[in-house]
């Protein structure tokens, strides 16, 4: 899927980052996010735009802003949502490169540093990702992406190392050949995988090999057991990708996830009818099995979705 005879420039110490948080209300899990971002150990400008989601914009004043440090407080101006509000983001960044960082999570001081020099050594790399630690229920799971992931590797799976906290991309390619986070998304519900489809179309995603995202699971989580939401953007990803036909395994997983929120809202004939689709192309898809289980009412997907987040996974 790579795009040959493209030329791609390497990253200079003094390239502008900019740091796209969207937000809502959560005002102190916000401020350790901007904090983090802006104690940054790499030596060129970060510029943190924070954008508010259909609520009026913070003044955030009360931080401490570094030199070579920059804070901006923005209002969605696009679609409600969270794909509006990265898009408000990114077209209002002054940057070379546009990092973003979820309003729960937190960064380590070296991450730029290490992605921009791992993209120094791979320039032809579609996108930068790094390792995160997951913090859920008092237990934390450190998770390390594959160095290298391909388009292909993404129609098998989501993945899920590679978190969106841990993206790094170049603003020319969210304004251009990559295209804007997909506003068209149900509830912007899988926009982060979406956006990594379409980027591996032209390359490789390339991810530094030592966690360096703190990221927090629990009540919290903007779509934690959102199951209406999930299975709308799950839907919507297959029929938007015509790649998943040629994919098994992956069409399989994503049915077996449709087919666990149809059970989790109790549409049994819905929750069957999906996970007969996903086990007919791959009878091993646990998704599937635990979408009948639920259906069943043998267990809540709310428990089955707690214990799968204590191991640091999700569904």
């Amino acid at each position: 899927m790579n795009t040959p005879g493209l030329a791609r420039p390497t990253p200079s110490p003094t390239d502008t980052v900019s740091v796209v948080i969207a937000t809502v209300d959560r005002p102190e899990l916000l401020r350790q996010a901007i904090r983090a971002a802006l104690a940054q150990e790499y030596p060129g400008p970060v510029e943190v735009l924070v954008v508010f989601d259909r609520v009026r914009a913070q003044s955030l004043t009360d931080i401490d802003v570094p030199p070579l440090r920059s804070l901006a407080v923005l209002e969605n101006t696009r679609t409600p949502g969270l794909a509006g509000a990265r898009n408000t983001g990114i077209l209002a960044a002054g940057g070379s490169y546009v990092a973003f960082c979820d309003d729960d999570d937190e960064w380590h001081p070296r991450k730029l540093s290490l992605q921009l020099a791992e993209w120094t050594r791979d320039p032809a790399a579609a996108a930068v990702a790094a390792g995160v630690s997951i913090s859920a229920d008092g237990q934390i799971t450190t998770r390390i992406p594959p160095p290298t992931v391909t388009f292909a590797h993404f129609l098998r799976s989501r993945v899920s190392e590679i978190h969106p906290s841990s993206l790094l991309f170049r603003r020319k390619d969210l304004t251009g050949r990559y295209g804007l986070v997909d506003e068209e998304l149900p509830a912007s519900y899988g926009e982060d995988y979406d956006l990594l489809l379409r980027s591996a179309r032209f390359g490789h995603i390339r991810s530094v090999q030592t966690p360096l995202v703190s990221v927090r699971w629990g009540r919290h989580s903007m779509f934690a057991g959102h199951w209406e939401i999930l299975a709308a953007g799950l839907t919507y990803l297959l029929q938007k990708f015509p790649e998943f036909s040629a994919s098994r395994s992956g069409t399989a997983r994503i049915a077996g996830q449709v087919a666990f929120a149809h059970a989790a809202l109790g549409r049994r004939r819905e929750a069957w009818r999906w996970a007969r689709s996903s086990l007919r192309r791959d009878p091993a898809q646990l998704r599937a099995y635990a979408a009948i289980v639920v259906g069943t009412g043998a267990v809540s997907a709310e428990a089955l979705l707690a214990l799968t987040q204590k191991w640091g996974r999700g569904l």
